[in-house]
């Protein structure tokens, strides 16, 4: 993101009225922002955001279709490059429950609506503190859960279940000319090419055809920290953080000498390393 440009927003919620008065409440709290797109649903919200690459996406919680929350998981999934990290969420919400458990997560904000200018006035302080730490992330005090955590718990509470998820406990994979059944406690890393994704243990390497994405919702985000794109390590792996000769951050696996490279988007996650 280029510190001299406008930081540019797309703006999403089914009610007219809601994005007129957000809108209007923006322009006069942050003059300078940029509202480059509306969205009047989820889908809209994650078209707008491939096509407009914005660095703030302000998303309704609750919109028909494909909420909020949904329309999150598939922009933080979004391919990222040299120009354009994936963009900071920021949740419309009318319910302070959900406002809460975002702010206390510290991997996105909240609009509380209606959106009242004094209100807005502390978030947009909040946003801009975390839009500046995007460019320095090395000294980002940003929480280690994962954004994909939030999302999980927000999905329950969307969709009204407060139990427990079912996560995903067994990977069937194939291993050579053979399938294994291996337990998902047992994975250090999966990592994904076009076609399959590599399933890695200590002992074994298997190949599935479910790509990232989708493995992202079904393991416990506790357990697998996304620090890719097409990277997901189990975070009791982990054996340590260094530096290739361009500055990213590689994560090391206990017991392999692989190692794997972290994306901007998440490099939040190793804070002072």
């Amino acid at each position: 993101m280029n510190t001299a440009a406008p930081i540019r927003a797309v703006l999403a919620d089914d009610e007219r009225l809601m994005r007129e008065q957000l809108r209007s409440r923006l322009t006069e709290v942050w003059p300078e922002l940029d509202i480059v797109a509306e969205a009047k649903n989820g889908l809209e919200a994650v078209e707008l955001t491939k096509e407009h690459k914005p660095d703030l996406v302000f998303l309704d919680i609750r919109m028909p279709g494909l909420t909020g929350v949904d329309a999150a998981r598939q922009i933080a999934q979004l391919p990222e490059d040299d120009d354009w990290l994936v963009p900071e969420i920021v949740f419309i919400t009318a319910y302070d429950q959900y406002a809460v458990e975002a702010f206390e997560q510290g991997v996105a904000d909240y609009v509380l609506k209606p959106a009242e200018r004094e209100r807005l006035q502390l978030t947009v302080a909040r946003i801009k503190k975390r839009l500046a730490q995007r460019e320095g992330s090395e000294t980002v005090e940003t929480s280690s859960a994962p954004l994909q955590q939030l999302l999980h718990k927000l999905s329950a509470q969307v969709s009204g279940g407060g139990g427990k998820p079912n996560y995903l406990q067994w990977i069937q994979a194939t291993v050579g000319q053979a399938i294994q059944m291996i337990p998902v406690e047992d994975v250090l890393f999966f990592i994904s090419d076009e076609k399959y994704t590599r399933v890695q243990t200590a002992k074994v390497e298997a190949l599935i055809r479910k790509p990232i994405k989708e493995l992202v919702d079904e393991l416990d985000p506790q357990l697998f920290w996304q620090i890719h794109r097409s990277t997901l390590v189990n975070a009791r792996a982990i054996d340590g953080i260094t530096r290739d000769f361009r500055g990213r951050q590689l994560v090391g696996v206990k017991g392999l000498a692989e190692k794997l490279e972290v994306s901007r988007s998440y490099t939040h996650l190793f804070k002072g390393m």
